[in-house]
């Protein structure tokens, strides 16, 4: 009688299981209720305040896509719910950082603006070598998700090396306020769609292959100059890079009011060198000029040099 009542609790057990996930099966099939502008404009002041960056009423479908898929996933049924959700104590600060990794991490390829790279690599060639073994070259990608840019800028200066024939120590930071997206870029693993713009000769000198699949793995030598810092780009006066040789930030302040755009760019420039390079995305920034900084005359990209010290 013991087997056969463990037996009928067991099956008790198995059934109300199968009810809660059909349940929840059935909740991820329906359609989430339209985000009212009430709801939207809670979520944008929220974001806004906490990490800075602005959702445009434009994008609130945006938004609206994003905080759906990650409320399918958790089984919170409302936006009200979720909302109180990332605002509780430990399990809200946990949920936070998965909602922002979403909101924040973009799809990014290796050598992906040509023509800024193209930029980067005629200002190293024209350094003086004096200098640049005086002075080794120090990096900064700026909002580097999952590490393609930092990598591609160390790439780009082994070959600037190579030219040269300089043996050269330089150093990249990268930095982004997403903790997934730089643990995956300090694996240095990528799958074969995201080297599709890089040459073959690039490819072959800098990747290995592994097997069973299509993941590349990053050389060592490339791995070995580049490190990851968890930075929140509105929070700079805290970010330790000071004379910095080039600031690569782009497509980030496309997510940012334009005050805080001229807010964060000013931080930048304080922290180049003189004579340093600081690399945006082409229309990301307009009208605008710092007392220390020439705009670079290209039409291919929005570049700018930091004035010699008066001194």
């Amino acid at each position: 009688m013991l087997v056969t009542a463990n037996k009928s609790w067991l099956n008790e057990q198995m059934m109300a299981e199968e009810k809660d996930n059909s349940k929840q099966n059935v909740w991820s099939l329906q359609r989430l209720p339209e985000l009212t502008t009430a709801q939207f404009l809670k979520w944008q002041r929220l974001l806004e305040e906490r990490i800075g960056i602005s959702i445009t009423p434009q994008r609130q479908s945006f938004l609206q896509t994003n905080l759906g898929a990650r409320m399918r996933e958790i089984g919170c049924q409302s936006y009200e719910e979720y909302y109180q959700r990332v605002n509780s104590g430990t399990e809200g600060i946990i949920e936070w950082s998965v909602l922002v990794d979403r909101l924040t991490v973009q799809e990014t390829r290796f050598y992906r603006d040509l023509d800024s790279l193209d930029l980067v690599k005629d200002y190293i060639l024209t350094r003086p070598v004096d200098e640049l073994k005086a002075s080794p070259p120090e990096l900064w990608s700026v909002g580097c998700s999952t590490g393609e840019e930092p990598y591609s800028l160390a790439m780009l200066m082994f070959e600037c090396m190579d030219l040269l024939k300089l043996q050269v120590y330089f150093g990249i930071t990268g930095s982004d306020i997403s903790k997934p997206a730089l643990e995956k870029a300090k694996k240095g693993l990528y799958p074969a769609r995201k080297l599709v713009t890089l040459s073959e000769e690039l490819r072959d000198k800098y990747f290995t292959k592994q097997e069973p699949g299509d993941q590349f793995a990053i050389a060592k030598s490339i791995k070995d100059r580049v490190c990851f810092a968890r930075i929140n780009i509105t929070e700079l006066g805290n970010a330790p890079m000071h004379g910095m040789t080039i600031i690569y930030c782009q497509n980030v302040l496309i997510y940012f009011r334009k005050w805080r755009r001229k807010e964060i760019l000013s931080r930048l420039a304080e922290r180049l060198r003189p004579g340093g390079l600081l690399v945006l995305g082409q229309g990301e920034i307009t009208e605008w000029e710092h007392p220390d900084l020439l705009r670079v005359k290209t039409d291919k990209a929005l570049a700018f040099i930091r004035k010699p010290d008066k001194n």
